[in-house]
């Protein structure tokens, strides 16, 4: 398998293909993961750095567990409470960070852009673990691998994406990759939480929930993200989950066979119906956190071999 890209920034830059590798790669390590030995020496000697500018308990727990089971000396980086705080530019940060000599840089960081800014700096592979609202690359392969592992295949598929639409990268990530892979997407939510201009990504927008749903295979819940909300985008928490929670009502209109996805955290009863999430035979909620650390494993193994020269 090779791999032509120094850096996994977005799923922008990622050719069909490409993506496909990745998933490939990443079901021998769903195996690796699920044996008695979990663990290979493919980053063995390697340093891997978590910097997380924002906080993130489950992506981050998913880097650090997947190159600590492929060999690699992982340090976490608190930048929250780092020198940044006191005024350090992300330019001193990349002249700090090569100063070290890491062979593999994990970053989440609030402003859309950063972690790009960051790869040109650094004289490492960059994975880009969240930057703002632009991209979440790991998230939209693992919702990828997710989806080909439950239905059998990812493509031509009908995919619902429901919720906060505007602020989530999740979103931005899995439209482009669901689209490269030429699956129908659908996006649901209300209109002030859906992004002007996203009819030009190819995608079918509608305002409600049982007219979006219908006859759909995958159904993608989003979080509501607060915390970047700076005016009233909905009414109230409770009126939300009423016109787009997803509900068993509401859940009827897709095909029986539709699986339900969350990329977490949840909040039960404002953007899903804790029975729905708990419901082994639709939800693949928690497959989502098992997918995730193999393909983190993937495609730190895959920028690893032009390191390691062993393309």
């Amino acid at each position: 398998m090779t791999f032509p890209h120094r850096h996994l920034l977005g799923i922008e830059q990622l050719r069909p293909s490409e993506i496909t590798t990745i998933l490939d790669l990443a079901e021998d390590y769903v195996a690796l993961n699920r044996g008695t030995k979990k663990h290979s020496d493919v980053l063995a000697g390697l340093t891997q750095i978590n910097m997380f500018f924002e906080n993130s308990t489950r992506t981050q727990a998913s880097f650090e567990l997947a190159g600590k089971r492929m060999g690699a000396d992982v340090m976490n980086m608190a930048m929250q409470a780092s020198s940044v705080k006191k005024g350090e530019t992300l330019i001193d940060t990349a002249l700090t960070l090569n100063a070290m000599h890491p062979d593999l840089l994990v970053v989440r960081h609030p402003h859309s852009g950063a972690v790009d800014l960051l790869a040109q700096k650094v004289n490492c592979a960059v994975l880009n673990a969240g930057d703002g609202r632009h991209e979440h690359p790991t998230q939209a392969l693992l919702d990828a691998l997710t989806i080909r592992r439950a239905k059998g295949r990812l493509h031509r598929l009908s995919i619902a994406i429901c919720g906060d639409i505007a602020h989530s990268r999740v979103a931005r990530s899995n439209i482009m990759l669901l689209g490269k892979m030429e699956n129908r997407i659908r996006l649901i939510g209300p209109p002030t939480l859906m992004p002007s201009g996203i009819e030009e990504f190819g995608v079918e927008v509608f305002d409600d929930m049982n007219e979006g749903l219908k006859d759909v295979d995958v159904v993608m819940m989003l979080r509501l993200q607060k915390e970047r909300m700076d005016g009233g985008f909905i009414p109230s928490e409770r009126e939300y989950y009423h016109r787009f929670g997803l509900d068993a009502k509401k859940l009827a209109h897709a095909k029986p066979d539709a699986i339900v996805m969350h990329p977490g955290p949840m909040n039960r009863g404002v953007e899903i119906d804790g029975d729905i999430a708990d419901d082994i035979n639709r939800s693949v909620i928690q497959e989502q956190v098992e997918m995730g650390v193999a393909v983190r494993m993937a495609a730190m193994d895959l920028l690893a071999r032009d390191l390691k020269g062993r393309a």
